[in-house]
């Protein structure tokens, strides 16, 4: 689609007290990205003992997704403030920077069908999930995220006269394929398990009162760590959806305000790295405390299947 070229340069570019916010935040979101991370570290080492429990492979693998965030951030902050052109450097930060968020998403997808299968098929969890099968499926995930980052940025290299801003209104079909098939289906999937796993611990048959305390901690990890996922991602995908739009339509009057949408929201997405310190800490006290809550449906379905016996008998 042909957009006729009455968006000047001034409606594109960002409004300044835009751009101070996003500095502050930025400076905000790397410092305590990078305390948090090394805390995550001591939590790792220090209070997950048993090593080989699927959700360890996950989470480092999520540190270190978040490990490249925190790399790229200076160099973002330094681009987008002074304007920086779309050279080599560019476009090596970019894809260090551009990994970081799908592998969040799809580790964090990873973690809730890992939970979802460890409480809803305790006996085929065994089979299903292994230290291994997970380092695997990471290290696939991670190669694709990559080659898929690497290309479409080759692609939109040419287009783009300064790093980290897009500045052409052409629609960008490979962004409308990413934010469906790398946040929303995910998305999807993660709601899904998580739900399940409430309403199967909410299901439990509780022996005593420590175990009740421990149910509703459970269920209270997996609503946070729900929340927190859904509030971090869902703006900036939401608000990168109607930029899609407003790319199609042509609408330039509403470019500026979309743009620097995008980047606030993009600051509010980049926080997560902090908050994942918190699902690192949260996980291992899962780990520690909840052990006995993993074959949850086992013991219900067992109950079940015996009164339905009686009856039969």
């Amino acid at each position: 689609m042909n957009v006729s070229n009455n968006c000047s340069v001034t409606n594109l570019e960002l409004y300044h007290h835009v751009r101070l916010i996003e500095f502050a935040l930025y400076n905000i979101i790397f410092f305590f990205g990078a305390l948090f991370n090394v805390l995550a570290l001591w939590v790792f080492f220090c209070k997950i003992k048993n090593w080989t429990e699927t959700r360890v492979v996950y989470m480092i693998n999520l540190m270190v997704a978040d490990s490249f965030l925190l790399f790229a951030l200076p160099f973002l902050i330094y681009f987008t403030k002074y304007d920086h052109p779309t050279d080599k450097l560019c476009f090596t930060i970019r894809n260090i920077y551009f990994t970081n968020m799908p592998m969040s998403i799809l580790i964090i997808t990873l973690i809730a069908i890992d939970r979802y299968i460890a409480i809803k098929f305790p006996l085929k969890a065994k089979i299903l999930r292994s230290p291994l099968k997970s380092a695997s499926i990471c290290g696939f995930l991670w190669i694709m995220v990559m080659i898929y980052s690497y290309l479409r940025l080759k692609f939109q290299e040419r287009k783009e006269q300064f790093c980290f801003q897009k500045q052409s209104i052409q629609p960008s079909y490979s962004l409308l394929f990413s934010i469906i098939f790398g946040y929303f289906i995910p998305l999807g999937i993660v709601i899904f398990c998580s739900v399940q796993v409430i309403k199967c611990l909410k299901k439990k048959m509780t022996t005593s009162p420590h175990e009740t305390k421990l149910i509703q901690k459970a269920i209270h990890i997996v609503s946070v760590n729900l929340c927190v996922f859904i509030v971090c991602f869902s703006p900036l995908h939401i608000t990168l959806l109607l930029r899609f739009a407003v790319d199609v339509a042509g609408a330039c009057p509403l470019l500026s305000a979309v743009r620097a949408s995008i980047q606030i929201c993009a600051c509010l997405a980049n926080s997560n790295c902090c908050l994942d310190a918190f699902c690192y800490y949260f996980a291992a006290k899962e780990f520690q405390e909840f052990p006995s809550l993993f074959p949850t449906c086992i013991s219900m379905r067992s109950k079940m299947n015996q009164s339905q016996e009686s009856h039969l008998t």
